[in-house]
């Protein structure tokens, strides 16, 4: 019986050694973007789809760069990829559609 006893106390103070060092690590090495001017660029072909899919994984996954711009990039999309690309455009503030000769890499 014993040895179940210190059994039960050393996973109990492994979990809780564990959960210690998780916070505190969460504490000093925060997911928060230190650079605002941070941009995903999403070059757009045809598939609509495809970019809806893609546009809402990046929104969904969004809290680790939090002040990131989404630029979606027009390389000759259909009619419904760019009904599709306008429509995210207005709903959020952080997409913006624009043409290849506006993207500049620096």
């Amino acid at each position: 019986m014993e040895l179940i006893q210190d059994g039960a106390i050393a996973f109990l103070s492994a979990v809780g050694l564990t959960a210690c060092v998780w916070l505190m690590a969460g504490a000093f090495l925060s997911g928060k973007c230190r650079n605002p001017e941070v941009r995903l660029v999403l070059p757009l072909r045809d598939d609509a789809l495809g970019l809806e899919s893609d546009l809402r994984e990046l929104l969904r996954t969004r809290h680790t760069l939090p002040l990131v711009k989404i630029l979606l990039v027009d390389c000759g999309m259909s009619d419904e990829a760019r009904q599709t690309a306008e429509y995210f455009c207005c709903r959020r503030t952080n997409v913006e559609l624009v043409n290849p000769e506006d993207v500049k890499f620096q």
